[in-house]
């Protein structure tokens, strides 16, 4: 009985340690993914970048005096061309003609003083006096002048009118002025061609509004910070607007040339895009397994696209097939 009961033991034991040995193995079965590769070649391309944006008036402007009271008349109508210096808004001008008035009769009184005091018939107080108030009232008349005949600062299109002749004007502006023979627009660059873009550059602009057509712009400020959040820098470009096709508020797509440019191109379709965010990734053979790189997205050739990181280079060999499955550090077999 005791020989039966050993002999039981003995193959229980043997069994268990069968067992776990063959959990042992199957734990130790590493995944192996069967992928293919190709092998980066550097490829010489016309740089060019697009980046859509919105047209801008060059400049802008609120016609606000800086005087309430009556609005005596409006020269100009919405969709009206003014010239610079031209009047466009005339305020009431009792104030004006009251402080000219004034002035003109201390002008005379200086005249009177400055030959008396020649004599010594007149103290330098009486002088004194009489001369600052002679130039504060000179300074007021030009700041009422200025305010009561409203003229455009420059050459534009009248926007928007807000007032009727004889209305009181409260400080809303009464009309708003756009110069439209000159364009502007911002660009959000990405921050890798940052060294290539200077101001003075000539850029192309196109807008399905004239599709035939290519309005020539050129780069005015390159503004020197990189937004950490898009990784982009902005870049202010000045359109000559004369033939007056453009309009604030059209969408344009603008094509920058920045030469030529020896470079990675690969697949747009091996390019990875991290769920839920724009981040863009690729995998690449390391000592037989997959190391995934971050990248950054290039230029964009019909199904290629340029593919920028410090890893990307030539004779690295990157996953081309395969790789939706792959993670970080998972052994490969590179198959034909």
């Amino acid at each position: 009985m005791k020989k039966l009961k050993s002999t039981v033991l003995l193959l229980s034991v043997v069994i268990l340690a069968s067992c776990t040995k063959s959990v042992e193995t199957v734990q130790e079965e590493e995944r192996v993914e069967q992928v293919s590769v190709t092998r980066l070649e550097q490829r010489e391309i016309d740089r060019e970048i697009q980046v859509s944006t919105n047209l801008q008036a060059y400049q802008s402007v609120n016609i606000a005096p800086s005087l309430t009271g009556k609005i005596e008349h409006i020269f100009v109508e919405e969709g009206a061309k003014v010239a610079q210096g031209q009047m466009l808004v005339r305020m009431d001008q009792t104030q004006y003609r009251t402080t000219k008035l004034a002035f003109a009769n201390l002008g005379v009184e200086m005249g009177r003083l400055e030959a008396l005091t020649e004599t010594g018939s007149v103290s330098k107080q009486t002088y004194d006096q009489t001369k600052v108030q002679y130039d504060q009232t000179k300074e007021n008349l030009e700041f009422l002048e200025t305010n009561t005949y409203v003229k455009a600062p420059f050459a534009g299109v009248i926007s928007a009118k807000n007032y009727e002749d004889g209305e009181l004007y409260s400080g809303a502006p009464i009309l708003h002025l756009v110069q439209i023979n000159v364009l502007k627009a911002l660009i959000a660059v990405p921050e890798t061609y940052f060294p290539l873009v200077k101001a003075g550059m000539k850029v192309n602009l196109q807008t399905e509004i004239y599709p035939e057509d290519v309005f020539p712009a050129t780069i005015e400020v390159v503004f020197p910070t990189v937004d950490p959040s898009s990784h982009t820098f902005q870049v202010k470009l000045r359109i000559n607007n004369a033939a007056g096709k453009l309009r604030p508020g059209m969408y344009v797509v603008t094509t920058l040339a920045l030469g030529k440019a020896s470079t990675i191109v690969v697949p747009y379709q091996s390019v990875e895009k991290l769920v839920g965010a724009n981040d863009r990734y690729v995998f690449i053979n390391e000592d037989g397994r997959a190391k995934r790189v971050a990248v950054q997205l290039g230029q964009r050739f019909d199904q290629d696209i340029e593919i920028i990181a410090p890893e990307i280079k030539e004779g690295v060999e990157m996953i081309t097939v395969g790789q939706h499955k792959l993670v970080d550090g998972v052994k490969i077999n590179i198959v034909e």
